[in-house]
């Protein structure tokens, strides 16, 4: 494996969200935030395990926070050193 990969998760809404974000560089893989508050377009630094090319692979789960109207979202990306990954719960969340 390769140096590590330093990131920031950002929300890229107004509302506060929470957000679990998974490095899945590694095997098995593990959990970098968990049900991390993250307010509205907050930013936090993150760092993963680079592979032999210098990036990560991640994905990453949100909810939002307001549990009256919950809101979900998640992706996979594969991200560089410096990157910004923009997460958002905008999504109905399947039961």
């Amino acid at each position: 494996l390769g140096q590590g990969v330093e990131i920031k998760i950002t929300n890229d809404g107004t509302e506060d969200i929470l957000v679990t974000v998974y490095d899945r560089t590694t095997n098995p893989a593990r959990a970098v935030l968990t049900n991390q508050r993250i307010n509205g377009f907050t930013s936090v630094p993150i760092s993963l395990m680079g592979d032999a090319t210098g990036r990560a692979n991640l994905s990453w789960t949100a909810t939002s926070a307001d549990t009256a109207s919950p809101k979900c979202g998640h992706a996979d990306t594969v991200v560089s050193n410096a990157d910004s990954v923009n997460v958002h719960a905008d999504s109905s969340c399947s039961a």
